[in-house]
């Protein structure tokens, strides 16, 4: 039990006994829940007679059936019991035989978590790869791909995503072709959005801090009429603030209503919408002096960025997604749910061609970048469809869960995207642009000072100007960037087989796959694939707190459609990414399943990734390597080790290495940004003396190994970074301060070579002052 007003939780003894002591006078509601059972609320007021007694009884909850995360969830810890991702349907997560890791909201709020990246520490086998939306690895690949509320979301965008309308990230570890499509074999991210609750909960909360930050966020919630079968919830959410990289910093929005409809206790829908606005500059990275110089981190400060002052990022996200729930009996649902996303990008920026200057006879300056101007408008829609019937049923001893369905998935690139670049060398008329130099033809450039004449003129590591500058006053080329279209549909068949203390888990899955080539063109063309992916998991059940479980996994991911679409850009064809995986685990539960300690041990493969082929002409050309290999063991510990004591903590070993290619002198090779050791740790502890009543601390710290960067010359450090926190919650109000990297480490997250890294936030604080009423 939980009483709201003071986040104070209990835990009844055996017989169900529980007792609060030193309370303060005035009046509270006391919240009661039990996985398995509807949770209840009963408001009182201190002082109470010593002869009062409260006697709650929970009644069972039938989840049996659920199928979609209609309602919010009451659960208010760091620990989350149950999860949809891994079976599209409500399944205890010690069930699932895979592992799911995931950060909830209560973390999400006392580590005043505003983006994805804030949270990435806490979450095993994930390491950041870049600053941009969902670049991250997962047990040692790049990720690619991301769900909201199980549907597959496009990451078009740079900016990454708020999180003042989720509920809990979840990364579902392994390959889930199986129901999502094409995906990642490290794992894949879920965003699982708040959804109404049927009592009435309002916050409002604002914060600042380092960096001119200034934050707002709110969130409403409720029954909309008295029979409480129409329910709202609203997030807001705005951002104005600078930041520790020059020239970056900007402004988000984020506006997100959820409605659920439940007009009968067979019958639930739900309406989302989410309206998500930034306002930034695109930020490539720090660059360092080059290559020819060495290794040197520290030749430019980590505050060092390209850019110039009328640089601009405008993003526009808007996505609405309508689910219906139907129960035709106790033992048979359907699930419909539909996702519309819109991407709209308008862009500017001043960026290197991923290269240094040149001197007149090819010589490197290590201190000179060559540079680009990259002018883009472009937009994208995506569709989503997943329909699917759940049947529980029992065949003799056997009890089954069977989920058949089918999805549709498409993305969009329609006619109207432009870009106005610039980019390569000055000819010697200065009448036109030469894209590489070549130092056996020094006749055909413009040479001035013993170099040749950029378009764009070069930045000075040494000597950066930011100042205004106008594009027109370079060569610029302008392209109409090709109509795209890409979908992929698919049958799947899951049953899940409880015998006793035995589950297993039997799925498989036909998927189809097209990629559109020069859409709505005279010579437009298909590209189509297919693959049958089978899985297959199992799951033992000892003693009840204890689950053994073990998997068997495929996956598949097409080659993307714009890379597929434009071979003179990306180089290709290529052929499509197969993966297979081998998992095994334990998930236990401690102190009445008020704490989840989950472990994992695997072996993954991957054919056919791309990666950057670190051409000097073109800077996206891809290539194509033969396998990877990833093996390692990871451990989640979620939850509540004392009524006033909350924990998160994970760690990693893993070994992601090049295991067959082309070129002989990569194999053996750790893949980039792929960390072979990761851990962290986070804890939160509330006083229950009188004198501190309302008072709590908060500490942790994360450390990541050396990591290997796109160019094998050129290896980040490791690092350890500390922080903590401390809270005071008085009557409605709840004061937040946080302190991020105590000791103010330099380190960076990740990086791709000389020209691109990117360093971590150094020492910083965020003041918050939440209000519920």
């Amino acid at each position: 039990m939980r009483i709201n007003e003071l986040s104070i939780q209990q835990v009844t003894n055996a017989n169900g006994n529980f007792q609060f002591n030193n309370l303060p006078i005035g009046r509270y509601i006391l919240s009661f829940s039990m996985v398995g059972f509807e949770s209840k609320k009963i408001e009182t007021s201190i002082p109470v007679s010593t002869d009062d007694l409260f006697l709650i009884e929970l009644q069972p909850s039938e989840t049996v059936l659920q199928t979609v995360e209609i309602l919010g969830r009451d659960e208010q810890s760091y620990k989350n019991t149950s999860s949809f991702v891994g079976t599209k349907t409500e399944t205890p997560i010690k069930d699932d035989p895979q592992a799911i890791s995931y950060v909830t909201k209560e973390l999400i709020d006392d580590q005043q978590a505003f983006k994805p990246s804030d949270i990435l520490k806490n979450i095993s086998s994930v390491n950041t790869y870049s600053y941009y939306n969902n670049d991250i690895s997962i047990r040692g690949f790049r990720a690619g791909g991301a769900l909201v509320n199980g549907l597959r979301s496009p990451t078009n965008s740079w900016s990454q995503t708020l999180l003042a309308n989720v509920e809990r990230v979840e990364v579902v570890k392994g390959p889930s072709s199986i129901f999502y499509g094409d995906s990642d074999p490290g794992g894949t991210v879920n965003t699982v959005t708040k959804k109404p609750l049927v009592e009435n909960r309002k916050s409002v909360d604002f914060s600042t801090g380092s960096y001119n930050t200034f934050r707002l966020k709110s969130d409403f919630t409720g029954p909309m009429n008295e029979q409480k079968t129409l329910l709202y919830r609203l997030n807001l959410a705005y951002q104005n603030a600078e930041s520790f990289r020059v020239l970056q910093g900007g402004e988000d929005m984020l506006i997100a209503p959820s409605f659920s409809f439940l007009p009968n206790d067979r019958t639930r829908v739900n309406v989302d919408f989410v309206y998500s606005k930034a306002k930034s500059r695109l930020d490539r990275g720090q660059p360092i002096f080059g290559g020819s110089a060495g290794t040197q981190l520290n030749s430019t400060p980590i505050s060092f960025a390209i850019a110039k002052q009328n640089d601009f990022m405008h993003e526009l996200n808007m996505n609405s997604t309508l689910s219906i729930q139907h129960k035709f009996s106790d033992h048979v649902s359907i699930n419909a749910s539909y996702m519309k996303v819109l991407y709209d990008e308008d862009l500017l920026e001043h960026r290197t061609s991923n290269n240094y200057a040149v001197d007149e006879a090819g010589q490197e300056i290590p201190t000179l970048m060559q540079m680009q101007t990259i002018r883009r408008k472009r937009k994208s829609f995506n569709d989503n469809i997943s329909l699917y019937l759940v049947n529980r049923f029992k065949t003799g001893p056997l009890e089954h869960r069977m989920t058949a369905g089918y999805d549709y998935i498409q993305n969009v690139v329609p006619i109207g995207g432009s870009t106005f670049n610039a980019a390569g060398y000055r000819n010697a008329d200065n009448t036109g642009v030469i894209s590489r130099y070549n130092k056996d033809k020094p006749e055909l450039y413009l040479i001035e000072d013993g170099m040749p004449v950029p378009n764009v003129p070069h930045f000075d590591l040494t000597d950066p100007d930011y100042s205004i500058s106008e594009i027109s006053s370079y060569i610029n080329d302008p392209n109409s960037q090709s109509a795209a279209r890409t979908f992929q549909h698919g049958i799947f068949f899951q049953d899940q087989i409880a015998w006793g203390p035995v589950k297993a888990v039997l799925a498989l899955r036909q998927g189809y796959y097209t990629n559109v080539r020069d859409y709505k063109q005279d010579d437009e063309n298909l590209v189509r694939q297919r693959k049958f992916i089978p899985r297959i998991g199992l799951v033992y059940t000892p003693i009840q707190p204890v689950s053994i479980y073990a998997n068997y996994t495929q996956g598949y991911q097409p080659q993307s459609a714009n890379i597929v679409a434009d071979p003179e850009r990306y180089g290709g064809p290529f052929e499509p990414m197969t993966s297979k995986s081998f998992e095994g685990g334990v998930k236990t539960e401690f102190f009445n399943k008020l704490l989840a300690i989950n472990t994992a041990i695997y072996h993954i493969e991957k054919n056919n990734i791309l990666i950057d082929a670190n051409d000097d002409v073109n800077p996206d050309l891809r290539r194509q390597i033969g396998q990877q290999r990833s093996r390692g063991i990871e451990l989640d510990v979620n939850g509540q080790i004392l009524s006033n004591l909350s924990i998160t903590a994970n760690v990693a070993i893993n070994n992601t290495v090049i295991t067959k290619s082309d070129d002989p002198a990569e194999e053996g090779k750790r893949m980039p940004n792929a960390p072979k050791h990761k851990g962290g740790i986070w804890a939160k502890y509330t006083f229950k003396l009188p004198a501190l009543n309302g008072v709590g601390i908060a500490a942790g710290a994360n450390y990541i190994s050396e990591r290997n960067t796109q160019n094998a010359a050129l290896i980040l450090p490791s690092y350890v970074v500390a922080d903590a926190a401390l809270y005071y919650a008085f009557d409605k109000f709840r004061i937040t301060a946080n302190l991020n990297n105590v000791f103010n480490k330099t380190h960076w997250v990740g990086g791709y070579d000389y020209n691109r890294l990117f360093p971590g936030t150094p020492r910083n604080f965020l003041v918050g002052v939440g209000y519920t009423f």
